[in-house]
Parts: C-alpha cells; structure tokens; sequence
C-alpha cells in the first residue's frame, strides 16, 4: 500500500530531538507538532518544510513563554512573550525583533504602549511610572527620550522637548491650579581642574531649567518652539531664577540575552534564551515639584 504524504510519527531524531506530529512526502515536519530540543526547551505548533511557520508556542526551560506567530523560525507577526522575572511584551514582531506596536509591563509594573523597532522603543509611545503614576507621553528613539512629549504628574505636567533622554530647551511647566511657568531648560558642563584635563576636559550635568515668566494658561506644543520669541520678564515672576530639577532614575530589568542556536532538522534556529527583561536602557523622568 502506498504511504500517505502527510503522516504521524513520534521518533527520536538526530542529536537526541523528539517530534511527534505531521510530515510531508519528504519526510519534514509539515502541519501540527510537537517537539522537545535536547536543551529542554519545547514547541507545540505549526510547521512548514521543516521550519516554524504559522502559529505556535515555545516554552524555555528557564520558565520563559513565547505564544504566537512565527515565519521560518523567527517571530514574525503577532505574539506574547512571557519572561521569567514576570515581565511581557505583547505586540508585533518582525524577523524575531518587537516591531511595530505593542505593549511591555515591566516587572517593577511600570508600562510602556506604543512603537517599536530592532527590540527597542522607538517612535511615539507612553512610559508609565507605577510608584508616582507619573507617566511621558512622546517621542522615543532607540529606546530612548527623544523629541517633543509631554510629562505628566500628580498636579502638573511638563512640556518640551527632549534629547538623549534629558529634557532641552524650551518648554514649560503646567500647574493645576491655573498658572504656567514658562522658561528654558540649558545644558551646562562640568569643567574639570587643569591638572585633571585630558582628551575629554568637560563632562555634561543635568540640565538646569531658567524661568523666564508666570502666565495663565496659554495653548502651545514643542512644535510650536520654532515659533517663540524671547519673553520679556513678568514682574510677578521676579528675577530670572535658576534651579536645577531633581530627577528620578528609574532602571529596568536586565539585559537581553543572547539567542542561541538551536538545532532542528539539520538547520541552525535561533530562539531567544531569556534569563531576565530585554529592556536595559535607563529612563530618567523629571518634574519641578514631586
């Protein structure tokens, strides 16, 4: 009797590999199976020629989930990924990098929605702070503070630009009870002493915000700077003030790990080997009054 081209198997493949599941004419994994890699790791899902394609889910040995879509092995489209310290991504995915849109809560319960690529936030997004509930709304490039956004706290917000994850320039400081303190954020340096100097002789500090005047509210955006003339000094202001904005430094979880090879029909895959959150930038978020 002549075999089927699709048929089940549970057999014990090369470099000690278990699959259970569909295959085609030439003997690949082709529809649903089931597969434990030698490491420990497994997937439940779809095949295609032999790779990962469709939908499907691996589970890492460490404790570590991914449910979702895949295309010749790679994260590709929509999914959930689960990491061991608590963390998730859910959004796209493209050639095994978050991509696109989604949405990541953080292990310490912070929460950021919104663009992303190669693995890092970039585009418009939302930061969400759960200790202060403050939260920036805005741009973000590689994975850090970069362009017009908004921060905003308890009873007031702040909105500017930001560059390198610092705010810059001007903008202005929106209070609840009605008023507006407009200025200018200005980066300085820190000279080193004569004896000290070397190939980098200045080092950047924080930027140290410079009140110009007090105002009721009046509509305005970071975009709008191009559009701003110097203020005059309101009396109600007083002399120009300079203060240097306490900041608070919220670090994420961990560092990518690197993907592994994993071995599966004779071909090199690369899955993530998550120990801990992928995200490892510092994000630093200022306010004029905590």
């Amino acid at each position: 009797m002549e075999k089927s081209w699709l048929t089940k198997a549970l057999l014990l493949e090369e470099g000690g590999m278990e699959y259970e599941g569909d295959r085609n004419s030439e003997g690949q994994r082709h529809g649903f199976g089931k597969t434990r890699l030698p490491n420990g790791d497994t997937y439940e899902g779809e095949y295609e020629c032999g790779l990962r394609s469709g939908y499907g889910t691996y589970r890492f040995k460490n404790g570590a989930l991914y449910t979702g879509n895949y295309l010749q092995n790679k994260k590709h489209g929509k999914g959930v990924f689960f990491y061991p310290d608590g963390s998730k991504y859910a959004g796209d995915w493209v050639d095994d990098q978050k991509q696109g849109f989604g949405e990541y809560l953080y292990a310490n319960g912070d929460t950021y929605t919104g663009e992303w690529a190669n693995n890092k936030r970039h585009g418009q997004g939302t930061y969400v702070y759960k200790e202060t509930g403050s939260k920036y709304v805005g741009c973000w490039v590689n994975g850090i503070q970069d362009g017009p956004a908004e921060l905003i706290h308890l009873n007031h917000r702040f909105k500017g630009r930001f560059l390198k994850g610092k705010p810059i320039g001007q903008g202005k400081y929106i209070f609840d009870i009605g008023c507006e303190q407009h200025g200018e954020y200005i980066q300085t340096v820190q000279e080193k002493e004569e004896e000290e100097e070397d190939e980098e002789s200045q080092s950047p500090l924080d930027p140290i915000w410079k009140v110009s005047e007090i105002t009721k509210l009046t509509p305005w955006s970071p975009q709008d700077e191009e559009l701003l003339g110097p203020r005059e000094e309101a009396e109600e202001a007083g002399a120009v003030a300079e203060e240097k904005i306490p900041s608070l430094m919220v670090t994420e979880e961990g560092g990518d790990a690197p993907a592994s090879d994993r071995a599966e029909e004779g071909e090199e895959i690369r899955e993530e080997e998550v120990n801990q959150s992928p995200e490892n930038e510092d994000i630093w978020m200022y306010g004029y009054f905590r």
